[in-house]
């Protein structure tokens, strides 16, 4: 895509949130539903209670809508192109499904865990199967190394992958703006990679969610008017990982998405130093909330995280491209 068509998918997915977000934010108001802060959160995060959330939503037909349009006139509806989509609807549909139980059906806490989990490994065991199909193969790149065939354990990595990144952006998104922002630099970040390899469907989408978050951002930085929900977070994290697959540069995604990586690490070293000595490393997990209970405010903690995804992101185009 050149400079002008690069253009086009930004500009639809910001006109169609912008358009559409306010609407849909009015809806919420209006029947008094919004988001429910968990008690044992952040004490300053009482406040934010009844903010509409499910604003995921919206960006995720921004996406759809805008892939789908420019998609058809750029004929590049490929087999990357449609499996990218399946794994956004479908994560999307199982954080739908439980943000609508704890808005809707006013129970805190959704899905339970082990539901959301199948329906992402059935998710990921899908987009294998299709990939075989396709003849897309078992080999996975390793810096150093170069390029293993792992075989049938190629499909166990994909999946676990999926999942992996999925929950990750999830826990990632706890404070106004994070996620959006950090959002913004990976999709463009791999935006690029998928220019540099001629995957132009992929750079569509990719463009798409840059334009469809810039547009969330707004109504999403501090304070924020509207959350993404489990919509939004589990959809992009899902897409993150399949994009990273299917350009076969799976390693670049520990690089670019470093800050979910140690969101995720923060979680699992809580909760492992608890159990094990009845200790808390930080104060509390995922590591933003250590931040934000340390003294810095959520705008801070915005922009430190945001600066080190483009440090790691520029470190990663560095390492493929110099």
């Amino acid at each position: 895509m050149n400079g002008v068509e690069i253009l086009i998918p930004l500009s639809l997915a910001i006109a169609f949130v912008f358009m559409v977000m306010p609407l849909f934010i009015g809806y919420f108001k209006m029947k008094k539903m919004g988001q429910a802060i968990r008690e044992e959160g952040p004490e300053g995060h009482l406040a934010k209670s009844g903010t509409p959330t499910m604003g995921g939503v919206v960006f995720l037909t921004s996406i759809l809508l805008t892939s789908l349009i420019v998609g058809a006139w750029q004929k590049e509806m490929t087999f990357s192109f449609w499996s990218i989509l399946f794994i956004m609807f479908l994560y999307g549909l199982l954080g739908f499904l439980d943000d609508f139980i704890k808005v809707f059906k006013k129970r805190n806490l959704g899905l339970n865990s082990k539901q959301k989990l199948i329906g992402q490994i059935v998710g990921g065991i899908i987009l294998y199967a299709v990939m075989k199909s396709n003849g897309v193969t078992d080999e996975l790149f390793i810096p150093l190394i170069g390029n293993v065939n792992f075989g049938f354990l190629y499909g166990l990595f994909a999946v676990i992958w999926l999942v992996g990144f999925s929950n990750a952006v999830n826990l990632t998104d706890g404070i106004d703006g994070l996620v959006s922002g950090l959002g913004m630099i990976s999709f463009g970040t791999y935006a690029i990679i998928a220019y540099k390899q001629e995957q132009f469907a992929i750079e569509l989408i990719c463009l798409a969610t840059v334009g469809a978050l810039f547009g969330f951002l707004v109504f999403n930085k501090k304070p924020a008017k509207i959350f993404m929900g489990d919509v939004g977070s589990l959809a992009l994290g899902g897409m993150l990982a399949t994009i990273s697959i299917l350009l076969h540069q799976e390693w670049t995604l520990l690089l670019v998405g470093l800050v979910y990586v140690l969101e995720t690490l923060s979680v699992m070293m809580q909760v492992t130093s608890f159990k094990l000595t009845g200790k808390r490393i930080f104060k509390m997990s995922p590591i933003h909330h250590h931040f934000e209970l340390s003294g810095w405010s959520e705008w801070k903690i915005d922009i430190v995280f945001w600066i080190v995804g483009l440090v790691m992101s520029a470190l990663t185009l560095g390492i493929l491209y110099n």
